[in-house]
């Protein structure tokens, strides 16, 4: 398959052919394209960029590639060795770096990797750079230094206890009564290393914990997205071991679900709603998410007196509308949360101290406290299209269709009606509408789906 290239990086397969995969070659040419793009924006500045990576196989050669590429164009190195998605992003800012790369490829199989490209906050590249990094890679406009201005590497590996210290401080962590609670916890690491840093975590706040997939060598041992269907084994162990909550995190450590003591899902979408209530019942704001997100986010975000708004699909838009709106808590319905007290980056270490928080200071077991939120049930479906199919044109189509519903078409279309809605996005890597529903009871999201699904059809 083709390499995919987008805001969040520059993702593909390990092996086979290049342009096609994400081979040596490729992760050479995009990290001098990256390394390129700093040099132009910085062009009087020694440039230091931090670089980590989690525990996929392929991790270890695409970052000695990335890194040697980089200091051959006079770039230093901080290397973080395994590290986080969020703890990277928050080293960057410390070293005072002018950017950042993670490598990662998230929630994918193991024979997956990519590079994720930061900017010197610590955040991730706007379309505008990452359209100039591609642009730099097609026309192979890479200078390289001479022998006498080469770059270093300079490795550190103290980030991750300084992630877990800062997380410690921050003031909406209750670190005396989630001691206090002795809450015993099975944390699944995906063999990844999550691995590493939620254990470390837990034991610092008190918390009693069984590990499960905890050693970071890259064998995932089941899909690494943290979805309920690949989480057997967590919910299994949480019921053995007679756990207060399950906890599992993505290979990156930037996603965040949980498993409630009876060994049910607390809901992926419920990670970032529990979290913002937490953060909204200490201090009146405004909340975002992206517009394929529950409901339910909007519905406690009012009731603690603030606003809601929605953004386009993608970490960096979220962050940007955040940034717009003075939101003081927002993320993604994948399980992702971000604080931007903290920093303006998906963070499961943060999650899980205001998630430990907040159970402890009311005094719910996981299973009461989903019951306090607003219940609904999404329903996610696609609809293939023939290649001569114009995508646009259909949405436009549906949009004006439902004229009357002022539908929301900063990505694809988003319909709200009352309790439900429907969001129509197009794939940016396969000839697919996808189609994704939200209401007030299972039937109703699967009905709202067929509708469209319908209704897409009849005008294909």
């Amino acid at each position: 398959m083709t390499i995919i290239k987008s805001i969040s990086g520059i993702r593909g397969t390990i092996g086979g052919k290049p342009e096609e995969n994400l081979t040596p070659i490729d992760a050479v040419k995009y990290a001098a394209s990256y390394g390129t793009f700093l040099k132009k924006k910085y062009p009087d500045k020694v440039i230091k960029v931090v670089i980590g990576r989690d525990a996929r196989i392929s991790g270890n050669m695409i970052q000695n590639l990335v890194q040697n590429t980089l200091i051959g164009m006079g770039i230093n190195c901080i290397d973080l060795g395994l590290s986080t998605t969020p703890t990277v992003e928050i080293a960057v800012t410390k070293e005072n770096a002018l950017g950042g790369i993670i490598l990662t490829a998230s929630h994918n199989p193991k024979n997956w990797n990519a590079l994720k490209l930061l900017n010197k906050d610590g955040e991730s590249l706007s379309a505008n750079d990452g359209d100039e990094i591609f642009l730099i890679a097609e026309k192979n406009d890479f200078n390289f230094s001479g022998i006498d201005d080469l770059g270093n590497i300079k490795s550190n590996l103290t980030y991750i206890d300084y992630h877990i210290k800062k997380v410690l401080n921050l003031k909406y962590t209750n670190n005396k009564a989630i001691k206090d609670s002795n809450f015993t916890v099975v944390v699944d690491g995906v063999n990844s290393t999550g691995g590493i840093i939620v254990p470390k975590l837990l034991d610092k706040l008190g918390v009693n914990y069984i590990p499960i997939y905890c050693d970071p060598t890259g064998e995932f041992p089941h899909n690494p997205e943290p979805l309920e269907e690949n989480l057997s084994d967590l919910s299994k162990a949480v019921i053995s071991n007679k756990a207060d909550l399950g906890i599992v995190v993505d290979p990156d450590v930037d996603r965040l679900a949980f498993i409630d003591e009876n060994g049910e899902m607390f809901g992926e979408e419920y990670t970032l709603v529990a979290c913002a209530d937490y953060i909204l019942s200490k201090k009146i704001g405004n909340s975002v998410s992206n517009l394929s997100s529950t409901l339910a986010l909007s519905k406690v975000t009012e009731k603690h007196g603030g606003k809601y708004f929605a953004s386009a699909v993608g970490e960096v838009n979220v962050v940007e509308l955040m940034k717009k709106k003075n939101a003081i808590i927002g993320g993604e319905g994948n399980g992702g949360v971000i604080l931007p007290e903290f920093h303006y980056g998906r963070d499961a270490i943060v999650g899980i101290a205001l998630f430990l928080s907040l159970l402890a200071e009311r005094e719910l077991p996981a299973s009461k406290l989903k019951k306090t939120y607003p219940e609904y049930f999404s329903s996610k479906n696609k609809i293939t299209l023939g290649p001569e199919m114009n995508v646009d044109s259909l949405l436009l189509k549906m949009s004006n269709k439902y004229k009357n519903y002022k539908p929301i078409t900063i990505d694809g279309v988003k319909i709200n009606f009352e309790n439900s809605w429907v969001h129509l996005r197009k794939s940016n890597t396969e000839p697919i509408i996808r189609i994704y529903t939200e209401a007030d009871s299972k039937n109703k999201a699967h009905e709202l789906a067929k509708k469209f699904i319908e209704e897409l059809k009849k005008i294909i």
